[in-house]
């Protein structure tokens, strides 16, 4: 069995894997048998971990998001109608106090089929909230930047039908996270009541 193939085995079995976490399950600590509390770059299987990374990025059953803890969470299939569901909510953790700027940015993304690019707090904002899709690129000056997808632009592409009932997609992602020995509170909307 591969690298990426143990960890998509993971994957498969649980529905979310952190991409790095020094508690909960995680990519980094699959491949390394450690809990890194650096950054996994300087680590002797550092290029082991990018190239299975850059594998699971191109795999047509994953999806990277901040989801628990703000931290890059990888989502299965078999969770996306869920995410969808509750991405596209646009509750009240997810709008009360954006910043002008991300509101802007999210009227721009709304507004067009095409992913939208931004940097910096502003993309990190929504993503964080789940009002986007979100996917690394270089721009031409090497720099990284995300591409910005609405939900519903996203869903269509992955051919994935939200799921009908966003509280039962929440209780759904909750259970997935609980499993993973995470709180709800790790969750974007678990701080609130939204």
């Amino acid at each position: 069995m591969t690298p990426t193939d143990r960890v998509l085995s993971a994957l498969r079995a649980r529905g979310l894997l952190l991409q790095q976490d020094r508690r909960l399950p995680s990519i980094v600590g699959l491949l390394t048998g450690e809990a890194l509390s650096t950054s996994w770059w300087g680590h002797p299987k550092g290029r082991l971990i990018f190239a299975v990374l850059s594998d699971l990025a191109d795999r047509p059953d994953v999806l990277f998001t901040k989801l628990l803890g703000g931290k890059i969470t990888l989502v299965h299939r078999r969770l996306w109608p869920a995410l969808a569901a509750v991405g596209m909510s646009r509750g009240a953790w997810q709008l009360d106090r954006l910043s002008p700027a991300a509101r802007r940015t999210l009227a721009r993304v709304d507004a067009g089929g095409a992913p939208v690019r931004a940097i910096g707090k502003v993309a990190r904002e929504l993503e964080s909230r789940l009002l986007v899709v979100a996917r690394q690129v270089h721009t031409e000056s090497g720099q990284h930047a995300q591409a910005l997808q609405s939900w519903p632009a996203w869903s269509k592409e992955a051919k994935c039908r939200r799921a009908a009932s966003v509280s039962a997609a929440k209780r759904s992602l909750e259970r997935a996270a609980r499993r993973l020995g995470a709180e709800r509170d790790a969750l974007p909307w678990g701080k609130t009541s939204g």
